[in-house]
């Protein structure tokens, strides 16, 4: 029997650079795509294994006593990279997920489920599901939202902006839910709640930064992903390519810095840093000037006019209402912005950590030893570097997300931003943070190329502290508002 080969236009084609699927302009089709093998699409498999230094044993005990798989699965081994924040996380999510607590431990899987498909990340929601149908009680819900209680079903509004735009949340959204009837929240339940969403949004901008590679089962033996149309290939925001006719950024990039390089430049403009801090101090003044001059020039950095038709995927689309909303800059050109959150009216410290640990007793411990644990890990080296002084750093990433989500620390000089990261570096930290299942392997090889695999997963834990406190702060702030 002959086979005629199908030379006919295809409605997309692959990116030449970072593989992925390009819509023409005929509405795209659902494709498919091998898996890479290992835990993550970014990580060489032998890098994570030799780069660990979690014991295996130690790695096993922990998944087993903490893990919702009960396992060591992918998201376990590449935050294994840093086993001293791995167990701290642990600790945090298995309290969250099996402890005693106001909500019942079938709602808090589906609650992650809920978090976890605003971002379709499905890693995540299979992970839930998987353990919702372990519980083997209410399976009717897994057919969708709208087989949820309504209960369950109010939790959508705050979900999808805490996701998306946290700082729209008010004390009204909070007075809705908590109002008498049928259908009212406790406040010690909403926030366990709020809890839940916070911590498996911002797990979704780990999964995706980090490449996680989605865990290979009997019933999925063919090993194959959904993958997303888009408009046009993304891949160059993160760097200076030129776009070719199709689309397509080309290979070449005459603007790109030797990798040896930028690493000696950012060591040089963290020594000056070092020494203007020592030698001249800002203004309060000057300091608020240069933090509004970050948060604007945020709008500039990539990702936000993004012209992708980002296909829901069918294992998570089921679980999200009002798909169209999705992230808009805090500060936006011409418009009336929200005001500044200003960190010293209302920190986590200060106010954040007593009310959530008063109405959800010892949570507010844990996430407060998580958020520590990110923010002071350092192994005194840079790349190659031994002896480095990486507090700046980790304080710059840190600070830049809580920037562009519109809150302000008093006592820092914004300057340092613009002087620590590059701009692929911003691109990358945006599109984590704001849109993660839009994350490329092109943007993640595209910043710190001479720096260690085990170091960019530093960056994405610090990213994911960072944005999880953000909606916290904001929730529960409207929480105070609504309290008083």
């Amino acid at each position: 029997m002959s086979v005629t080969a199908d030379f006919s236009p295809k409605p997309f084609h692959f990116c030449n650079i970072c593989q992925k699927v390009i819509r023409k302009k005929e509405k795209g089709v659902s494709v498919q795509r091998p898996f890479s093998s290992g835990p993550s699409a970014f990580i060489p498999e032998d890098e994570v294994v030799e780069a660990s230094q979690v014991d295996p044993q130690t790695e096993q005990l922990l998944a087993e006593a903490y893990s919702p798989s009960g396992c060591v699965d992918h998201l376990t081994q590449v935050m294994g990279l840093h086993p001293h924040y791995l167990e701290s996380f642990l600790r945090s999510q298995f309290y969250l997920l099996r402890m005693d607590g106001p909500l019942p431990l079938h709602c808090r899987h589906y609650i992650a489920i809920m978090a976890a498909a605003r971002h379709q990340c499905s890693f995540l929601v299979s992970l839930h599901v998987r353990e919702f149908y372990r519980m083997g009680v209410c399976l009717d819900w897994l057919k969708g939202l709208q087989y949820a209680p309504q209960r369950l079903r109010n939790l959508n509004e705050i979900n999808k902006i805490l996701a998306h735009r946290p700082w729209l949340i008010t004390k009204e959204h909070i007075q809705n839910l908590v109002k008498t009837g049928e259908h009212s929240w406790s406040l010690a339940e909403l926030v366990h709640a709020v809890v839940l969403l916070a911590h498996f949004h911002a797990l979704a901008s780990f999964v995706f930064g980090s490449g996680i590679n989605p865990q290979v089962d009997a019933q999925n033996a063919n090993a194959f992903q959904p993958v997303y149309i888009s408009n046009c290939c993304t891949c160059d925001l993160a760097s200076d390519h030129h776009v070719e006719r199709d689309g397509c950024p080309s290979s070449t990039s005459p603007g790109a810095t030797d990798s040896v390089s930028e690493l000696e430049a950012l060591m040089d403009r963290m020594k000056r840093l070092q020494e203007d801090r020592e030698e001249d101090e800002a203004s309060q003044e000057e300091m608020a000037t240069r933090f509004e001059k970050e948060k604007k020039e945020s709008l500039l950095v990539g990702s936000g006019d993004f012209e992708d038709e980002v296909m829901p995927t069918s294992r998570g689309s089921r679980f999200v209402e009002d798909a169209t909303f999705g992230y808009q800059d805090f500060a936006r050109h011409g418009e009336d912005n929200p005001p500044t959150f200003r960190a010293q009216d209302y920190s986590w410290e200060d106010h954040g950590f007593s009310l959530v640990n008063r109405l959800y007793s010892d949570i507010g411990l844990l996430l407060d030893d998580k958020f520590r644990t990110a923010c002071d890990l350092t192994y005194y080296s840079l790349a190659s570097h031994e002896d480095v002084d990486t507090t700046m750093l980790r304080r710059a990433l840190f600070n830049y997300v809580h920037c562009m989500y519109g809150i302000r620390y008093d006592d820092y000089d914004y300057g340092e931003v613009n002087q620590l990261l590059e701009r692929s570096l911003k691109v990358y930290i945006k599109t984590v943070t704001c849109y993660p299942e839009r994350t490329t392997r092109r943007m993640y090889d595209s910043y710190w190329r001479q720096f260690h695999h085990s170091e960019k997963v530093h960056v994405n834990l610090l990213l994911m502290e960072a944005r999880m406190q953000a909606e916290l702060l904001y929730a529960l702030r409207a929480i105070t508002r609504y309290m008083t």
